[in-house]
């Protein structure tokens, strides 16, 4: 374990932010300037393209992806961020597995309230479907609010019929509206990144007044995981969010789910996103990395000419 890197993270993390009352647009950029210190690995390419309706960003590596396909969703809690503030975790995704990822630039609250998220997240993925993706050579991952939108994408691909995709990995998934997890209040102080407060403050924009009891809200304590894809749930013991991540893991046990809940000590939110400082992010993205390549091997294998098929 790292103590004087975990240190020089959460020191950063606590650094005075802005008093009083921010813009929307003020918010998003201090994100973007946060996210925008975070290392984004070498030996991938970037373009610009459209998934349904919505643009993305397709990220591979420079010399040309495996079999496969990772339709991220980046975190931001719904009222900020981009496939650009993500840049650091799909690059490192497409570096570790081969696969090519498409960054989904969803609409964000107050402007587009909940339901539209999930709707831009599922008419990508049909978008995928429709242009003759196999969905077993379809993952889904994502950060935080998009971490949830894994879970609400696939509930949602459910509910319409659709097949679902490989696997799914979360790092430090947002799951619960209701804010009725333990470590709401035993990580408080803790977790240096949110307070109960703030994550009120982003969830009113994005709720405006639904109640937050129901499936797509709140998965970790009220979806049927029944049918699920294979899950990794990643977060850190320093979360406020930390029980989002347990309970979906029990709840998708219970539905008969293979799922590997992956818990790492004294890390805050969606501490994958500073690889290349922290040992531990370095680490779990290559957990990530192995989980999603275990899940598409067969397939991928089958397909390369020269290697046997499996029976």
């Amino acid at each position: 374990m790292s103590r004087k890197q975990r240190a020089e993270i959460d020191a950063m993390l606590r650094r005075p932010r802005p008093e009083g009352h921010q813009s929307v647009e003020e918010i998003r950029a201090g994100f973007r300037a946060m996210m925008a210190e975070m290392i984004v690995p070498l030996g991938i390419r970037t373009s610009s393209t459209t998934l349904g309706d919505r643009p993305a960003l397709l990220v591979e590596p420079v010399d040309g992806p495996r079999a496969g396909t990772i339709l991220y969703f980046h975190g931001g809690s719904y009222v900020v961020g981009s496939p650009e503030t993500a840049l650091s975790l799909t690059g490192n995704l497409v570096v570790r597995t081969g696969y090519r990822a498409f960054s989904l630039d969803y609409r964000l609250a107050p402007e587009h309230p909940f339901p539209a998220a999930i709707e831009d997240a599922l008419s990508a993925y049909r978008a995928l479907l429709d242009s003759g993706e196999d969905p077993s050579m379809i993952v889904f991952a994502g950060d935080s609010a998009g971490g949830g939108l894994t879970v609400t994408t696939c509930l949602a691909a459910r509910d319409a019929g659709l097949p679902m995709p490989a696997a799914l990995v979360a790092f430090s998934p947002g799951l619960d509206a209701t804010r009725t997890g333990e470590s709401m209040d035993a990580k408080a102080g803790i977790d240096p990144f949110f307070t109960r407060e703030s994550l009120e403050q982003t969830a009113a924009m994005y709720l405006v007044g639904q109640d937050p009891h129901q499936p797509l809200l709140s998965p970790a304590v009220l979806a049927d995981l029944a049918g699920f894809p294979p899950m990794l749930l990643q977060a850190g013991t320093n979360e406020v969010l930390l029980d989002d991540s347990t309970r979906t893991a029990a709840r998708a046990r219970a539905a008969g789910v293979d799922v590997v809940l992956d818990i790492t000590a004294e890390v805050p939110h969606v501490f994958q996103a500073f690889a290349g400082v922290l040992d531990e992010a370095d680490e779990a993205l290559d957990r990530a990395a192995l989980f999603l390549s275990q899940h598409l091997r067969v397939r991928d294998t089958a397909d390369t000419p020269g290697r046997p098929r499996k029976r």
